[in-house]
């Protein structure tokens, strides 16, 4: 009793000293409570299939960014990774037999190896000539599914293996779990010493190399993580919709991941995350009007990058919060000095 009546106390504690004094916290929490207790008042199929599949993508989404966004390493092909899982999941699963939880790992291992194909030759690459061979990948990868077609399905891709689970509350909980622990992972990826050599990369590569980092090794890690990640989504969704066929691989796809991450604002993790859970389920909902639907999501993403260049959320989160110029720690928007410092915020 007095060892739970500890935890109680510790985690009243960081609520009180982490989480409650800013705001963007606050929402971070509250967005986690929401889905993991949203079936507990809903079970409509339709609902939770949204959701399932919006939480797959938010995956994908912070993947981007953690290559893209915070390394610099501009991928327009990042649907190849996410292809790699699906594919790589359906083909174990259906030729080999190995359930779910053994066949999304080794597609994401699959797609971790397609990371460092895409990696090295990519390596002396930057800017344009970058985006444009990454683009190049998924593309060959396409090619290579049409041309073996007993193995892959050829266009109507693979199907009739192995489901998620046996519901699909079960199939909502294990992609929004899995969700919020990469995404969370990926976060502290990024505010570890390891982020810090990936923004610096992105800032100014030369004078990282300069300063003694192996600069290559860091590169290929991203590429990796990255992969890692996008694959694990890729698998979640080919066992989710059972089929895994050339749509995972498309140029569209890349574009869509660009589009949800520039939205949400890049180099953040949490911008491409809420983008993926404010655009996906707009374009579901927005099917009734299947003539403009297309027409208003467009108009929603070019008010948003008019007059929020960084971002939806970073720009929300500068409403809410400013940093202290002294200390760089985030406090209310209403204070008038720093929590930690006391230094004049205005």
């Amino acid at each position: 009793m007095d060892l739970i009546l500890f935890y109680l106390r510790k985690l009243f504690t960081v609520l009180k000293n982490e989480v409650l004094v800013l705001p963007s916290r606050v929402v971070v929490v509250l967005f986690f409570l929401f889905l993991l207790a949203m079936p507990l008042f809903t079970k409509d199929p339709y609902l939770l299939r949204i959701f399932t599949l919006t939480s797959i993508f938010a995956i994908l989404a912070a993947s981007w960014d953690l290559l893209s966004g915070f390394t610099g390493q501009m991928n327009f092909g990042h649907a190849l990774f996410f292809g790699v899982g699906a594919y790589g999941a359906a083909l174990l699963n259906k030729y080999a037999g190995i359930p779910p939880w053994g066949t999304i790992p080794l597609g994401a291992l699959g797609a971790v190896l397609s990371g460092l194909i895409i990696g090295i030759p990519c390596l002396r690459l930057r800017g344009t000539y970058l985006a444009l061979t990454t683009l190049a990948f998924p593309i060959i990868l396409m090619g290579i599914v049409f041309a073996l077609p007993d193995l892959t399905g050829g266009e109507l891709g693979i199907s009739g293996f192995t489901r998620l689970s046996k519901s699909r509350v079960a199939d909502y909980y294990i992609a929004v779990v899995v969700m919020l622990g990469l995404c969370t992972i990926m976060w502290k990826i990024t505010d570890s010493n390891t982020g810090i050599i990936f923004h610096a990369i992105r800032e100014d590569e030369l004078a990282v190399r300069a300063s003694g980092i192996n600069t290559t090794r860091y590169k290929l890690l991203a590429f990796s993580l990255s992969g890692f990640f996008a694959g694990i989504s890729g698998g979640l969704y080919a066992h989710f919709m059972r089929i895994a066929g050339p749509s995972t691989l498309e140029v569209s796809m890349s574009f869509q991941v660009v589009i949800w991450a520039i939205f949400g604002g890049i180099v953040t993790i949490y911008g491409p995350v809420g983008a993926v859970f404010i655009l996906f389920p707009l374009l579901e909902f927005l099917r009734f009007w299947q003539e403009f639907r297309m027409l208003m999501f467009a108009v929603v993403v070019l008010l948003i990058l008019l007059y929020m260049p960084d971002g939806l959320f970073r720009w929300l989160r500068d409403k809410i919060e400013k940093e202290c110029p002294r200390c760089k720690i985030r406090n209310v928007a209403t204070r008038h000095t720093c929590r930690v410092c006391t230094a004049p915020l205005d």
